[in-house]
């Protein structure tokens, strides 16, 4: 904070705060990819999308569920995002929404009578969550549709209800875009300049890649 000023009209980070802004940056992408967009993180997350959209398709068919008031609100209305600008009542539904809302949830849907929620919340709860499979590319639909089919078979299910079992998405994310935001550096010589420029860093251009990677997660089943 006290390498930060305005030059010009410019926030800029003096020159001898360059080796600071460079730490930061190799933290944050050990934190892209080690935590945030790590395993066990991508698992959780995928199983409770899962979860909340089988729950959301039971709601709109009438199906009876637990559920907070303001969860009940948003499994039992179609809402849009356009809908946050439009009603005051979405949105102060939404700001009520916390963690508890949905353990709470899940913990009671556990025991519902729709199986492939109560296969997903019990999952999610005993902590067998999904297990990832992380490529540089997706992975093939016909290794998708193999396992879409064991599901089927085991579980006694339908096609759609199977694919809630499993789910697959592409991250991208890069450490540093100057086309984003700058981080400008004020050199001695009053000059102004890109990080990207001025870092004697090695891999200063492998923090400015985007690096994508595809998650293919699926429930695995016990023998």
């Amino acid at each position: 904070i006290k390498m930060l000023n305005l030059h010009e009209g410019q926030l800029v980070v003096e020159a001898k705060g360059i080796y600071s802004i460079e730490k930061f940056l190799v933290a944050r992408r050990l934190m892209y990819w080690q935590v945030y967009l790590h395993k066990t993180s991508v698992a959780a997350e995928r199983m409770l999308i899962n979860i909340l959209k089988r729950a959301k398709e039971l709601a709109l068919q009438g199906v009876e569920l637990f559920a907070t008031p303001a969860l009940h609100y948003f499994l039992y209305h179609k809402i849009s995002l356009s809908d946050f600008s439009k009603s005051t009542k979405v949105f102060e539904s939404f700001m009520k929404l916390d963690d508890a809302d949905f353990f709470s949830a899940i913990k009671v849907w556990m025991n519902h009578e729709d199986f492939v929620l109560s296969l997903l919340c019990k999952s999610f709860i005993n902590r067998r969550l999904f297990k990832v499979e992380v490529g540089s590319e997706a992975v093939d639909k016909s290794v998708q549709q193999n396992v879409l089919k064991r599901y089927m078979q085991r579980f006694n299910i339908s096609m759609e209800e199977a694919q809630y079992l499993m789910g697959d998405s592409i991250v991208s994310t890069d450490t540093y875009s100057p086309k984003d935001e700058n981080i400008n550096i004020l050199m001695k010589d009053g000059s102004i300049q890109d990080i990207a420029e001025v870092s004697d860093m090695l891999n200063i251009q492998v923090l400015t890649k985007k690096v994508s990677k595809h998650f293919f997660c699926y429930l695995k089943l016990e023998d």
